[in-house]
């Protein structure tokens, strides 16, 4: 099981990214999938999360409105559309899944494969 994220980079507030993550060596498609991020000096948090149905989304309020999560599991990928970035949302960016199909309220105790974290930074 393999998760690999891309996409991170340096870009200006306001600014838009989109991450990725390609899945290997399991059926993306019975999995429940999720982007996490970890800033500098904080714990990692939940930033979005979608069920393998892709029924159930979730999305961290501090995000709402700017962050779109979707999936291509033909293509065995999973993206993070970000806009309106902020210098707030600087951070190593991880995607991640669990078997079930569910997000479990996107907690990361839940997901147990993990990708290598992409870096984001936001300049003001």
């Amino acid at each position: 099981v393999q998760l690999q994220a891309s996409g991170g980079g340096l870009v200006q507030a306001g600014g838009s990214l989109r991450l990725s993550c390609l899945a290997s060596g399991f059926t993306l498609r019975y999995y429940g999938v999720g982007w996490f991020r970890q800033a500098p000096g904080k714990e990692r948090e939940g930033v979005s999360c979608l069920s393998s149905s892709d029924d159930e989304t979730y999305y961290a309020d501090s995000v709402k409105g700017r962050f779109t999560v979707s999936r291509n599991n033909a293509e065995r990928m999973v993206y993070l559309q970000m806009d309106g970035l902020k210098p707030e949302d600087t951070a190593i960016y991880y995607c991640a899944a669990r078997i079930g199909g569910t997000i479990h309220l996107c907690r990361q105790d839940a997901y147990g494969y993990w990708g290598q974290g992409t870096q984001v930074t936001v300049s003001s």
